[in-house]
């Protein structure tokens, strides 16, 4: 059984009506509670729930420092291509936008590692829009033995991957994926997802279930905020995270809050959620699951975050460059896919962060200590 056969039996109208319909007496029941269940996720998220956002803040702030004690992870984004063979209507990348296209080769990727070392990074995240035949498998594989040696923990965030090449990026280096299912309503991922492989609904949700059996270490699940309804999406984020840790309990979970932002083709947000909401749902994931690591990245405004982090985030992108080739010559905006609203340099974070009492993780992982086969 995949998530993808517990998604269909889960009604998407019926959980909206259900986290509509939470009171503050179920707020103050799943508030009481030690350990939380999927009912006590709704209410959390709920209308009914914001009344109790800073006994919700108080709380996951504890629950944070216990499990990961005062510290924050530091991770940069590393853009390898634009190029991509989908069609979906909010993404920068899209292949029916007229920009420019480009992809890395490993000259101007060792260029790029360089200039990511000198500000001290060693947890690379690996981007790329989606384009099998150009930027697939063959590409991988140079670009893992290029790099490998030179940071402590790569990831990638790539289209999604059949469980073989994934086993075979693991011995390459590969230590963590982000696979974001975008909306977990079939209809709406339909109407956004037009063209390209990305359309299979059903293979890009069962990505997941995949990396579980290839024994990766480390998954990131999320929900790009603003598809559908924002609560409905989360709470099968949340469905979902519950149903991995059960059977891949050996490796380890983080969930990031993409919120859509302008970009090339000027997409329009069907649900908007503002920063109060998104407050309330990191703090809700937060008391739902004190082990999963929460992630916010340059999308979101310095204001922000800088209010944000010490509630429960536990690892932040910094001086992020959303184009390729952005950290060795920044001079070609157009290449971009979104655009970023914390433009501060990894120092200014890091001198932000120590004032806030927390230590700056530059790494926190080595290959050489994994048991996973």
């Amino acid at each position: 059984m995949s998530f993808y056969k517990q998604l269909q039996q889960l009604d998407w109208d019926d959980i909206r009506l259900s986290i509509y319909a939470k009171t503050a007496a179920d707020v103050e029941r799943a508030l009481a509670k030690s350990r939380l269940d999927l009912n006590d996720f709704q209410a959390l998220i709920s209308p009914a729930a914001e009344p109790f956002l800073e006994q919700m803040a108080q709380r996951s702030v504890e629950l944070t420092r216990q499990r990961f004690g005062n510290t924050v992870q530091f991770y940069v984004p590393l853009y390898l291509s634009n190029m991509c063979s989908n069609i979906c209507t909010y993404c920068g990348f899209s292949m029916h936008n007229k920009i420019r296209r480009t992809t890395l080769d490993m000259k101007q990727l060792n260029s790029e590692a360089k200039a990511i070392k000198a500000m001290g990074f060693e947890h690379l995240l690996l981007v790329a829009g989606e384009s099998e035949r150009k930027v697939g498998m063959p590409y991988f594989r140079q670009v893992f033995k290029e790099l490998k040696s030179q940071f402590s923990h790569l990831s990638l965030e790539v289209q999604p991957l059949d469980q073989a090449d994934y086993e075979e990026l693991k011995e390459l280096g590969l230590d963590s994926v982000l696979v974001y299912q975008e909306t977990y309503h079939p209809r709406t991922y339909a109407e956004h997802h037009i063209k390209g492989k990305k359309s299979d609904f059903k293979y890009r949700i069962e990505t997941p279930d995949r990396l579980g059996k290839a024994g990766i270490h480390k998954m990131g699940l999320g929900a790009l905020i603003g598809l559908d309804e924002w609560r409905t999406d989360c709470f099968h984020v949340a469905a979902h995270l519950d149903y991995l840790q059960k059977r891949y309990w050996q490796t380890k979970y983080s969930i990031s809050f993409p919120r859509l932002r302008p970009c090339e083709g000027a997409f329009q947000p069907k649900s908007i959620m503002n920063d109060r909401q998104l407050v309330q749902l990191i703090c809700a994931y937060r008391l739902f699951n004190p082990d999963v690591e929460l992630s916010l990245s340059t999308r979101e405004s310095a204001h922000f975050r800088d209010n944000v982090i010490p509630l429960g985030i536990t690892s932040i992108s910094a001086g992020s460059k959303t184009q390729p080739g952005g950290y060795s010559d920044d001079t070609d905006k157009a290449l971009e896919q979104f655009e970023i609203d914390d433009d501060r340099s990894p120092g200014e974070m890091a001198d932000l962060v120590k004032t806030m009492g927390l230590e700056v993780v530059w790494k926190d992982w080595d290959r050489s200590l994994t048991t996973l086969k």
